[in-house]
């Protein structure tokens, strides 16, 4: 473990600019409820948190890169309005360094991507990371429409990173195989569970992101290339039926006459 983290401290020279792409989602405990006709999500009540992904394994392993390398910068960046600078400012709590926010409400994944992009190619990040997917949409959309619209390589998901000689060691999770990459930067990844572990911000933190500041980018418009027809909640659970243990042929009965699985 010592030589581990003395090749990992040791094996580059060069302070890596990360940013890390923050998106917020509803907690999953609210209630889901729908208006104009089952056409808009309704916010009425609804708790927001950061999306796990982006916060548990994105935000914490750039914060643990810059730490273990002893030089560099973590960045976050959302889009969204000013009501969501108290999610933004829990990446400061966590660790990060700098904040921004792209002053636009999200449409739909491409304007998300397009207005990251375009404040990307303007600054001089050497990694940007997201979460693999958001836990309200589950598109993982953004990471793969960032990636080319910068034009840089992207690795997904992705489970364990290291930088080692100024290049990015992944390791990805497929099914029962594991792929092993040496990639070069600057380059985009969406994290996956595994990646790192969930921080809680502490005291010093806490008063730390009451004081950051929030760099508000005003983009440029960007036409959504999707539209929301209908949202359906899903069909109510049926009815349970108990079967007593004693009664193995009613169950089959059941299952074949009723449920028609077997």
């Amino acid at each position: 473990m010592l030589t581990e983290q003395f090749l990992l401290l040791g094996a580059s020279f060069l302070p890596m600019n990360i940013l890390v792409c923050l998106s917020k989602v509803p907690d999953t405990t609210s209630k889901i409820s729908f208006t104009d006709n089952n056409t808009r999500f309704n916010t009425q009540g609804v708790q927001f948190i950061l999306n796990p992904s982006d916060e548990w394994y994105a935000l914490v392993r750039a914060i643990e890169i810059k730490e273990s390398l002893g030089k560099g910068s973590v960045a976050a960046v959302m889009v969204g309005g000013a009501e969501d600078d108290s999610l933004l400012r829990k990446a400061v709590a966590i660790g990060a360094d700098t904040l921004y926010r792209i002053n636009a409400q999200p449409q739909d994944a491409y304007s998300v991507a397009r207005m990251l992009a375009d404040f990307i190619k303007g600054q001089s990040f050497d990694l940007v990371m997201t979460g693999r997917e958001t836990i309200d949409y589950n598109g993982g959309e953004v990471p793969a429409m960032l990636a080319e619209l910068l034009g840089w390589e992207l690795v997904s998901p992705v489970n364990k990173l290291d930088i080692i000689d100024g290049k990015v060691r992944i390791e990805s999770e497929l099914g029962a195989l594991t792929e092993v990459l040496e990639c070069d930067l600057p380059l985009v990844v969406s994290a996956a569970k595994g990646l790192a572990d969930q921080r809680i911000p502490n005291m010093w933190g806490i008063r730390n992101s009451r004081l950051a500041v929030i760099h508000v980018i005003e983009p440029s418009p960007v036409a959504p290339l999707t539209r929301i027809v209908k949202f359906d909640l899903p069909p109510a659970k049926g009815q349970v039926k108990m079967i007593p243990a004693d009664q193995p042929e009613l169950l089959v009965k059941l299952l074949h006459e009723e449920a028609k699985v077997i």
